[in-house]
C-alpha cells in the first residue's frame, strides 16, 4: 500500500505565480509563464510538472540530465539549464526554494500529533492484534502500528505514522513523519522526523526552509537514548536495515546510513551524507554534509573527514586522513613534544 504523505500540496500554480512568489523572472525560451507546475522536488527526481534548483556546481551533472518544468538558477549559471526546462532566474536560488517550498507547502512548518479532543487514541489509526499502548502514550491520526509492537508510556506517534511489527517505541519517544520496520527498537527520549536544519542564509537573516521530506527506518534497526533523526527537506532520511546507533547520535536531514552501519554516541551527520554497507564511525566523530563515506570504512573516534572516504577505508584525526598516517604523525608529534620538554628542562 503507497503511503499518502504527510502534507497538504496546494496548486498547481504557473510559472507566473511561482516567479512573483520567489522573486525571480522568467527568462525567455520556449517554456512560457502559463506553464503548469504542481511539485517542488530535486534535479534528479523532477518530472516536466515540477520545479528544481540549482545552487552547487557538485550537481551540475544532475542539472544536465534534469526533466524539470522549471528551475530556480543564478544569472551566471543559467545557460546551463536544458532547453526543457523554464529557468527561473535569481540571486538566490535557495531562498527561492524556500520561498516556493512554502507555497506549495504552506501548513509544512507544523507537525500533527495529537489526535483530536481528549483522545489517547485517535479513531482513525489502524492497531494491529497484540499492539500495546502503555500509559500516557498517543497515537495520532491514521498511524498505523503492526502486531507485537509495544508504545511506552509517554511516546508520541504522530500523524500517518506507520510502524511495522514487533517493534518497541521507549517511553517519552518521539516518532513523527516516519515509516518504521519490523523489529526496531527505539529507545527512551529519541526524536525522529522534526524538521531538518535547512536555512536560507544571507545579510537579511536565515530564512526558514520547509522540510517536506520523511524518515524511512527499515528493518532490525536499534536507535539509543535521546538520538535525533531529522526527516529530509525533499528526499527522504534513511537507515538501512540493521544499523545499530548508539545514544546522543545526530542525524542531519536527507542523510542515507547503508546497511548494517555502527554510530557510537555522539556522531554527528550532516545533512546529505551518504554512509554505505557495515560503516563503523567511533563515539565523537562526524562527518560535513554532502560526503560519501565507503561501505566498509571505519572513522575513529574523535575523527572528521573532510572529504569523501573510500570504501574499506580507516580514517582518523582532524581532518581525516588514513589511519595508519595519522597515527604516525600523532607519535611523532608526542616524541617533539617530549624531546621539547626535555630541552627545556636542560636549559633551566
Amino acid at each position: 500500500m503507497e503511503h499518502p504523505g504527510f502534507f497538504k500540496r496546494a496548486g498547481p500554480f504557473t510559472l507566473a505565480d511561482i516567479a512573483r512568489a520567489t522573486g525571480s523572472e522568467l527568462a525567455p525560451g520556449p517554456v512560457t509563464a502559463d506553464t503548469l507546475l504542481a511539485d517542488v522536488r530535486t534535479l534528479s527526481d523532477a518530472g516536466p510538472g515540477d520545479l528544481t534548483f540549482f545552487n552547487n556546481r557538485k550537481y551540475a551533472d544532475q542539472l544536465k540530465a534534469t526533466r524539470a518544468g522549471a528551475c530556480l538558477v543564478l544569472p551566471a549559471l543559467a545557460a546551463r539549464v536544458p532547453d526543457t526546462t523554464g529557468r527561473l532566474v535569481t540571486p538566490d536560488p535557495y531562498r527561492g526554494f524556500a520561498l516556493a517550498l512554502m507555497l506549495f507547502y504552506p501548513d509544512s512548518r507544523f507537525s500533527q500529533a495529537a489526535p483530536p479532543g481528549d483522545q489517547r487514541i485517535a479513531a482513525s489509526a489502524e492497531l494491529e492484534e497484540g499492539v500495546i499502548v502503555e500509559p500516557g502514550a498517543v497515537i495520532g491520526a491514521e498511524a498505523r502500528i503492526g502486531r507485537g509492537t509495544r508504545i511506552a508510556a509517554g511516546a508520541v506517534v504522530g500523524y500517518r505514522v506507520s510502524i511495522g511489527r514487533d517493534s518497541y517505541i521507549g517511553p517519552l519517544a518521539t516518532v513523527v513523519h516516519a515509516l518504521v520496520g519490523d523489529r526496531v527498537i527505539i529507545h527512551s527520549g529519541v526524536r525522529i522526523g522534526q524538521d531538518g536544519f535547512g536555512f536560507a542564509m544571507g545579510p537579511q537573516g536565515h530564512f526558514k526552509v520547509p522540510q517536506i521530506g520523511r524518515v524511512i527506518i527499515q528493518d532490525d534497526v536499534e536507535i539509543g537514548a535521546n538520538s535525533t533523526i531529522d526527516r529530509g527537506a525533499l528526499k527522504d532520511t534513511v537507515i538501512g536495515e540493521g544499523s545499530k546507533i548508539d545514544n546522543l547520535v545526530q542525524i542531519g536531514h536527507n542523510v542515507v546510513v547503508g546497511r548494517h552501519c555502527v554510530l557510537v554516541a555522539q556522531v554527528g551527520i550532516a545533512g546529505s551524507a551518504e554512509l554505505g554497507d557495515f560503516v563503523v564511525m567511533g563515539g565523537q566523530s562526524g562527518t560535513p554534509g554532502h560526503i560519501k563515506v565507503g561501505a566498509g570504512a571505519q572513522i575513529a573516534g574523535t575523527s572528521h573527514p573532510t572529504k569523501d572516504v573510500p570504501p574499506g577505508a580507516k580514517v582518523g584525526g582532524t581532518p581525516g586522513r588514513p589511519l595508519t598516517q595519522w597515527a604516525r604523525e600523532t607519535a611523532w608529534l608526542a616524541r617533539m613534544a617530549k624531546r621539547g620538554a626535555k630541552d627545556d628542562a636542560d636549559e633551566a
